[in-house]
């Protein structure tokens, strides 16, 4: 455990971020869940998952390659294309 002042600090901060990583991490796999449930074309789950994707890489918890390897998934998945 923590002894020192500094040290307990970080170790408050590292839970609160830790909290909301896993909160965005989270959101994140909600969206791609959804996003196998919906039809073809649906323009509302698109955007929720590009969103969801975009927040998580933007606050680190998701690398550039991986999230842009994500988006492709969502769009090739609600693509109306064959």
């Amino acid at each position: 455990m923590a002894i020192t002042k500094g040290a307990k600090k970080a170790h408050r901060q590292s839970l609160r971020k830790n909290a909301m990583n896993q909160t965005r991490k989270t959101a994140m796999r909600t969206a791609m869940k959804n996003v196998r449930g919906a039809e073809k074309g649906d323009t509302k789950t698109i955007a929720a998952a590009y969103q969801a994707i975009d927040k998580a890489l933007k606050r680190g918890i998701i690398k550039k390659n991986t999230a842009a390897r994500r988006k492709a998934k969502v769009a090739k998945t609600l693509s109306t294309k064959k």
